[in-house]
């Protein structure tokens, strides 16, 4: 492998329209949700003046919530709901909102020629997070929830149609990273009574912590202290998903992604006591036949993860946030027919720990993996309703006198990733 391709760089994503007029340039792919702000989308437009003439090119972003398949959409009726969406124009450069340009469109710029155009778009810090929910077995097509586009297109007002030889759609996602302090450890302690009995069956539950990253396992402490004069037969314990659907009316829907049950001990009869705990892990490959259940970013020929939890810092705001997804930890002591179940709950955040920055000169670029030739024989057309990096067919274009390096977008096809 020579130097050059070893060389390090800042890595930008391009993405051409299919009559190849206009070229999308942008930093990355995911815009990370620091609370108090989001990060913004900016990034550079190449367009060929020859071709547009007098049209103009805009750009939006627009976040929609999808709950229906795209195939029933018929008679001007749509399955989704626009939650979020920001449009401006991008050529020819308004002069009067004009704005400093980042660091990367500098460089950008400097290296695509007078002809790109920058653009830049806030969302404001309520949006939602990028979410979906897990398509039935044999469903086809872009699955329900949360998702973000942004688009670039030629038309003379900003209200124009897209027309897809001219266009370049592309998926993004807002992403929300784990708090850097964990909260207070939870625990919880239920009581029940019963008939005929002196005293109470008692249970105390509680976690090794609040926050868990996605992989990790989950430690559940179980005491009972039994001075009624019933017998526990069973303990279970299970983990569940809660996805609030915020759309036209609020829906909870509830999934079991872990669970446990023990007779180890049982039965727990008068007079005594048992401490045990049990361990469970929250993960997607053992929940894949379960439709509806929430996960993070899509779910379209790429592997990922059960849903992030979602941090709510104002109540208000809720039916802007489109999927609200919460876990908890279940404890329920059976005791057998007609007698009636103790049950506690105890909620627990669920998300992926914040990724170490790298300095921006210091990204490593992926080497090209594949050759002319394959590619165009084995990639297929592109899905304008998806568009990834593809990783197994890189195009890196690499420049001596500067450290961008450009990777083409396509897109993503079946991986067997590993879940984290």
């Amino acid at each position: 492998m020579d130097d050059n391709s070893k060389r390090q760089g800042t890595r930008v994503f391009k993405k051409s329209s299919p009559n190849g007029k206009i070229t999308v340039y942008l930093g990355k792919r995911d815009f990370v949700d620091h609370i108090t702000h989001v990060d913004p989308i900016d990034g550079v437009v190449l367009i060929d003046p020859e071709y547009l003439k007098d049209r103009k090119v805009f750009g939006h972003v627009l976040a929609a919530f999808r709950y229906g398949r795209e195939d029933l959409d018929v008679l001007g009726l749509t399955f989704r709901k626009d939650l979020y969406l920001a449009s401006e124009r991008i050529y020819p450069l308004d002069t009067a909102n004009k704005r400093a340009l980042t660091r990367l469109q500098e460089r950008l710029i400097k290296k695509l020629g007078p002809n790109a155009f920058p653009f830049f778009f806030e969302l404001p810090p309520h949006c939602p997070a990028s979410v979906t929910l897990q398509p039935a077995p044999g469903d086809m097509g872009k699955p329900c929830g949360v998702d973000y586009e942004l688009k670039a297109y030629v038309g003379e007002s900003v209200e124009d149609k897209p027309h897809k030889r001219n266009s370049v759609r592309l998926a993004i996602r807002k992403v929300m990273y784990a708090p850097m302090k964990q909260g207070d450890q939870p625990s919880v302690e239920v009581s029940k009574e019963f008939m005929m009995s002196p005293n109470k069956l008692h249970l105390e539950a509680s976690l090794d912590k609040e926050l868990y990253y996605h992989g990790e396992t989950v430690a559940v402490n179980v005491h009972i202290q039994n001075n009624s004069n019933k017998s526990v037969k069973k303990i279970k314990v299970s983990i569940r998903q809660f996805a609030d659907i915020c759309l036209f009316s609020t829906a909870q829907y509830k999934c079991t992604v872990a669970e446990v049950e023990s007779e180890e001990g049982c039965p727990v009869g008068p007079g005594f006591s048992v401490s045990k705990v049990f361990s469970l892990t929250p993960l997607l490959t053992n929940n894949r036949d379960k439709w509806g259940l929430a996960l993070d970013g899509k779910l379209k020929d790429e592997d990922t993860n059960l849903a992030s939890s979602t941090v709510i810092t104002d109540s208000s705001q809720k039916e802007n946030l489109g999927i609200i997804v919460q876990y908890k930890v279940k404890v329920k002591l059976i005791l057998g027919p007609l007698v009636g179940d103790l049950v506690a709950e105890l909620p627990f955040t669920l998300m992926h720990p914040k990724p170490e920055e790298e300095p921006e000169n210091n990204k490593t670029a992926a080497p090209t993996t594949s050759s002319p030739t394959q590619d165009s024989e084995s990639t297929p057309p592109v899905d304008t309703n998806l568009i990834e990096l593809d990783t197994d067919g890189t195009t890196c274009y690499a420049d001596q006198d500067d450290d961008i390096i450009f990777e083409d977008f396509a897109r993503l096809r079946l991986k067997g990733e590993t879940e984290a």
